[in-house]
């Protein structure tokens, strides 16, 4: 993204991971392999994310699922992120970073930002919906009742 659109990397380690030139929002960029997972993140933090989901195949990666959501913070009240903790390996000793991972509300959320979707390669039987209000307009979810 830094390459061809206006947001341009932060810095190594650094939250947001892109910053827009022109209005200074930031970006928070993850990927998984796990297609229909939500968020997951060290942070929680508020702000713009995107979660991209990929497959591999032999010819490299294929894009399934790209959303995009406003969330907030693990701080916040109704917070798109709970504190899922971190985990002590008992063979090292070593701790797992810390992590959140995104409500069903968050994840609904970030769904309902599709921007991209693979719809054979997605199970939506198994995609809960949990939300506060209406379903927007720009949601895969939403029906007109043109639909109807």
């Amino acid at each position: 993204m830094d390459q061809c659109t206006i947001f341009k990397h932060n810095h190594d380690q650094r939250y947001p991971d892109l910053i827009c030139e022109v209005s200074h929002e930031g970006l928070e960029v993850k990927s998984t392999i796990q297609i229909g997972k939500g968020g997951e993140s060290h942070n929680g933090h508020s702000g713009w994310h995107t979660v991209i989901c990929f497959d591999r195949t032999d010819a490299g990666i294929q894009f399934i699922h790209v959303m995009f959501a406003m969330l907030r913070g693990h701080q916040e009240p109704d917070a798109d992120w709970k504190y899922v903790g971190s985990r002590v390996k008992e063979d090292t000793g070593s701790r797992r970073t810390e992590t959140y991972n995104t409500t069903g509300i968050g994840t609904t959320k970030l769904r309902d930002g599709s921007a991209y979707l693979v719809p054979s390669k997605v199970n939506f039987s198994r995609w809960r919906q949990q939300r506060n209000g209406a379903v927007p307009r720009h949601s895969i979810y939403f029906k007109s009742l043109a639909d109807s």
